[in-house]
């Protein structure tokens, strides 16, 4: 009685992909550039980060004008309601004399004192008292003739409806060196941005990858399952044959039945692993949970696999440390805090700005008060100096100061742990191809094992213990195979993660 034959498990092994084939021609087959080209458009984050790196040219953009002159309109109506007066009442103003020197005086007819002689010879007038008196001095004692009456309602003027507007224009000429370093900062957070979407690009790409492989892996894991369940009722019925005719015993049966329980039960959770995995995937790529799909290394044998994962394991350190785009954003952020640190010292230099406009207004005083339109032109130049503040420019300056510091002591924290990172990362990948090596040669020898307990069993001098051994051997063995093989997929997902390669070229 043969129980076991390795051709004819390959011929199994065929049929079940035949029939899962069949089964799955509905189905969608996605390659592991399909799903990472879905995850790319689908993705949130990246859509997010797109629309961070738009933003970020739009403000550089906008931070160039301000190397252009700023113009802009305005104008306005006010209601006031009451008017203006100049005078708080009716005036009386004196009538004099243009004097020779011209100043304001009068003539003795134009007043009513009288006058009187001095010793000198000068002539005085005499106030009602009879004392004389300096006009220019005490001016209220001279008693007019004649008076000029000013009415207030003559310098009462309507204001009530007031109407404004204007052009007006600045143009920097000197602040420093604001502009030029808010230019700057304006470029290196759009290269920021940048760096930060394909950083979160290449973060989508891991995350499919290890999806991807981890499904690849228990859907051979599952075909494995399978195949085992298939040798154990294959088994299990040949011993319920020999059974009945008195060759095996009972206990042996039942051995049997246990492990062919015990491998319906690890197909299960190996099937439910299989569709969690699935589901994940389907999340990344964007792809609905009801939706039915199929990878195409699926229907790869995993011993196919070791033609194609070998990993170049030669880096250079530097090229991989510039690759990165954390190294790269740390350096445009030094550049950032330089910039920071130019524009707390441009604080202390003077500001000069050309100024220049048109401005119109009704009621209008070009002509008196008018009630009128009427405008003049404004051209002039703005200086504004810094003298004393408390020290807080210092301050300021100071801390820019130390924020460039912490950029630089942030950088070289990345840079070590980036090549801790990608020697790990190339150790992994040497464990891996060793791993793989050892496991093709565990697998060689749990087949050939499994032949010899075949061929013991059927001459009668292999028990069914030792048959379920050696089968349990090779499936450990094959198992561990696959394993090695996805381990080595992702592995190189890895290194090129820490390295800064992993895009969709690569």
């Amino acid at each position: 009685m043969r129980i076991f034959d390795m051709n004819l498990m390959r011929k199994y092994g065929v049929l079940c992909m035949l029939f899962f084939a069949a089964v799955a021609q509905g189905q969608q087959t996605l390659t592991l550039e399909d799903c990472r080209r879905m995850a790319m458009e689908n993705n949130k984050g990246l859509l997010m980060s797109e629309e961070k790196v738009k933003a970020a040219k739009s403000m550089e953009k906008a931070a160039k004008t301000h190397y252009l002159p700023s113009i802009s309109a305005k104008g306005g109506y006010m209601y006031n309601s009451r008017n203006i007066s100049l005078l708080g009442s009716d005036q009386m103003l004196p009538v004099g004399s243009k004097m020779a020197d011209g100043s304001f005086g009068f003539t003795p007819d134009q007043i009513s004192n009288q006058w009187t002689m001095l010793p000198n010879g000068q002539a005085v007038p005499l106030d009602a008292n009879g004392m004389p008196f300096d006009p220019a001095a005490n001016p209220e004692k001279i008693q007019w003739k004649n008076y000029a009456y000013i009415p207030k309602d003559a310098f009462e003027f309507d204001i009530k409806h007031l109407f404004f507007g204007g052009i007006n224009a600045s143009m920097p000429i000197y602040l420093g060196g604001k502009i030029r370093e808010m230019n700057r900062l304006a470029k290196t957070s759009r290269e920021i941005a940048e760096n930060q979407l394909d950083e979160a690009a290449s973060e989508v790409l891991f995350h499919i990858d290890e999806r991807y492989w981890q499904v690849v892996s228990l859907s051979a894991k599952k075909s494995l399952a399978e195949s085992y369940v298939q040798l154990l009722r294959k088994l299990d019925d040949d011993l319920e044959k020999s059974i009945a005719v008195g060759v095996a015993t009972v206990s042996d049966g039942l051995t049997v039945k246990v492990k062919l329980n015990e491998a319906e039960m690890t197909l299960s959770q190996v099937d439910d692993g299989l569709q969690l995995s699935k589901m994940a995937l389907a999340q990344l790529c964007g792809i609905g949970y009801d939706v039915a799909f199929t990878l195409a290394d699926e229907k790869t044998e995993m011993t196919d696999l070791k033609d194609f994962v070998s990993v170049d394991t030669e880096v250079n350190m530097e090229n991989a440390l510039s690759s990165r785009k954390e190294v790269q954003n740390l350096e445009l952020l030094g550049k950032v805090a330089r910039s920071n640190e130019k524009l707390q010292l441009s604080r202390f230099m003077p500001s000069v700005a050309a100024v220049g406009g048109y401005n119109i207004s009704n009621p209008n005083l070009f002509n008196g008060v008018d009630n009128g339109f009427a405008g003049m032109w404004i051209v002039g130049v703005a200086v504004n100096v810094p003298i004393f503040h408390w020290g807080e420019r210092f301050h300021t300056l100071s801390a820019a100061r130390s924020e460039k510091k912490i950029v630089q002591y942030q950088l070289d924290e990345a840079r070590e742990k980036i090549e801790l990172q990608i020697t790990q990362a190339k150790f992994k990948i040497d464990e891996a191809q060793k791993r793989l090596a050892t496991t093709m040669k565990n697998l060689e020898r749990a087949e050939e094992n499994l032949q010899h307990a075949d061929v013991g069993f059927e001459a009668g001098v292999i028990t069914v213990s030792n048959v379920l051994e050696a089968q349990t051997a090779w499936l450990k063995a094959k198992s561990e195979n696959i394993d090695a093989q996805v381990d080595i997929k992702l592995c190189n997902v890895y290194l090129k993660k820490a390295i800064g390669q992993l895009s969709q070229e690569n």
